[in-house]
């Protein structure tokens, strides 16, 4: 699998905000019609992360997931994995400015 850090903006030190990360990440593979979105929202909600998850037109999944930085990485470390049946092949994480009107989880 390759994995890829698109840049190492700081987003959580220009809002004063070193409790919260969010990251966009993109995966590519065998990751649509296997359950991917909702085995990420449920991920996501047990760890407290707020963002959506949603399918791309050319296959790939995008993710925006916000909050402690440790629990994100959690969860980043379970979409690698993924549910049954699917196989992540390509793991894109960006780092993007922390949104703190976020809330909730959706399914897009």
């Amino acid at each position: 699998m390759r994995i890829s850090i698109v840049s190492s903006l700081d987003n959580n030190e220009s809002l004063g905000r070193t409790n919260l990360q969010r990251q966009k990440i993109v995966i590519e593979g065998i990751v649509q019609g296997v359950g991917f979105r909702y085995y990420v929202k449920r991920q996501a909600q047990a760890e407290r992360i707020h963002g959506y998850a949603h399918n791309l037109p050319d296959g790939r999944v995008e993710f925006l997931l916000q909050g402690e930085p440790a629990a994100v990485a959690r969860v980043i470390e379970r979409i690698r994995i993924g549910p049954n049946y699917a196989r992540v092949t390509e793991l894109v994480v960006e780092p993007v400015e922390v949104d703190p009107a976020r809330t909730g989880f959706d399914i897009r």
